[in-house]
């Protein structure tokens, strides 16, 4: 396994000095992977006290980061940094989430016991090897994810397991195995005690995951006591020529399409929530969602508040989801239009979403629309190279210039983007000399 260099020099500091150490979790199991790993976590056999006092010998600096719980966190002269935890045992979670208590103990394989799954349950040093004690590496040979012990203790012990596991099938593409994905379902109100920024983290990490579809549809009831906004549109079937799946099974599909931005895949995971509310069958049989855009936004907008999602996340899903089903068209004039409604980062979102939305569709219907899509981007990407007008910025005047011609406080800028919508509209060529000479006869 390569380690780097400053773990490994840490790793043979703690060994001379008559201890263990290994490098141990999700650095070991992405190596076996072959998948870059940037975070390399070390246990030990060496208590904190005694560790610390290695370090210091050494002229290490470190950080009692968590030493209640046995981890110092080392800071190397190359300024790489590792957390050090000794092994240990633990004691009940009454929280669900937290040991009360912990217990140094003097095997790794005891500390490797404590470990959520086997595929993290490895630990690596050069003179020693592998311990594997759970069979890790078997099951990534395999694609399983399996609980280390008895995979109900596990969730009970620590709710956030639950989603954890979701989360790395949907990364990894692996399978939960049958007992481990039992327990996930029998312990998933367990969910409710974990703080909302963590089912935030894991929950996006899953959205971004090669194999997001299939996750967000075998394992939905447990996706809803994370995001309770979603279970409304599980069993929502969409009787319309445009659509070959129900609701759910649309979202999951458009997930999976949507390009690997997180924003943009939570602005699949949540644009059509409001059809839950909305749905009205005429008397064809065929199914009607009138309005759903403006419902979905606003279940969007609690959801996203509940799970603390960054402002700028948050942002830029409000911005699409209440209009994701407007027509952009393929004319100049109108992209233009968008441009000075949306601007350019919101339009080529919008654009995004349409696509995505589109391929999880029926495929024998979305031919024409994804090729004026594709239009509509060619022809964006061209008036952007171009240089052309779509913000009052990109006019030949600019507030003095109007000033100038007596326009005071907010009339200014009533008569910039009048100016702009006639340049637009391809009524006003855009330079000086015509602008300000229409404006000498213009009436507000």
């Amino acid at each position: 396994m390569n380690l780097s260099d400053s773990s490994k020099k840490l790793i043979h500091l703690i060994g001379s000095a008559g201890y263990e150490a290994y490098a141990v979790g999700g650095c070991v199991r992405d190596f076996l992977m072959q998948r870059p790993c940037d975070d390399i976590d070390i246990t030990t056999s060496a208590k904190p006290d005694e560790l610390e006092k290695i370090l210091s010998d050494n002229n290490i600096k470190f950080i009692e980061t968590g030493i209640k719980h046995g981890t110092v966190t080392a800071v190397m002269e190359d300024g790489s940094v590792f957390e050090v935890t000794t092994y240990r045992t633990e004691g009940a979670y009454s929280d669900s989430r937290h040991p009360e208590d912990v217990t140094f103990v003097s095997d790794v394989n005891d500390d490797l016991a404590r470990r959520d799954f086997t595929i993290n349950a490895i630990a690596y040093n050069d003179s020693k090897g592998f311990a594997d004690p759970y069979g890790g590496r078997a099951d990534i040979d395999m694609k399983i994810i399996r609980a280390v012990g008895d995979a109900d203790t596990r969730f009970k012990e620590d709710a956030l397991r639950i989603m954890r596991a979701v989360r790395f099938a949907s990364v990894l593409g692996f399978d939960i195995e049958e007992k481990t994905k039992k327990a996930l379902f029998n312990n998933k109100e367990l969910l409710k005690n974990i703080s909302n920024e963590r089912i935030y983290t894991e929950l996006s990490k899953l959205l971004m995951g090669e194999n997001v579809y299939n996750i967000l549809v075998e394992y939905k009831d447990i996706i809803a006591v994370a995001v309770a906004e979603l279970e409304p549109i599980f069993n929502v079937e969409q009787n319309t020529k445009w659509h070959i799946y129900d609701v759910w099974h649309h979202t999951a599909k458009s997930v999976e399409q949507a390009p690997k931005d997180l924003a943009l895949r939570y602005t699949m995971l949540l644009h059509d929530i409001g059809k839950a509310y909305t749905k009205t069958t005429d008397e064809n049989g065929t199914d009607h969602f009138k309005g759903h855009q403006k419902i979905s936004g606003e279940y969007a907008l609690t959801a996203l508040k509940r799970l603390k999602a960054p402002n700028e996340i948050t942002n830029r899903v409000m911005a699409v989801v209440p209009i994701h089903d407007m027509h952009i068209g393929t004319e100049e004039k109108n992209i233009k239009k968008w441009l000075l409604r949306l601007g350019e980062n919101t339009l080529r979102d919008l654009i995004a979403v349409k696509r995505s939305d589109k391929l999880a569709q029926n495929p024998e219907m979305i031919a024409e629309e994804l090729k004026r899509l594709d239009i509509t981007e060619e022809k964006l990407n061209a008036v952007i190279a171009a240089g052309e007008p779509f913000e009052v910025k990109n006019l030949a005047v600019n507030g003095n210039d109007v000033m100038a011609l007596g326009y005071k406080g907010r009339e200014i800028g009533i008569v910039l983007n009048t100016v702009l919508e006639k340049v637009i509209d391809g009524e006003l060529q855009n330079n000086k000399e015509t602008i300000i000479g229409f404006l000498t006869d213009f009436k507000l």
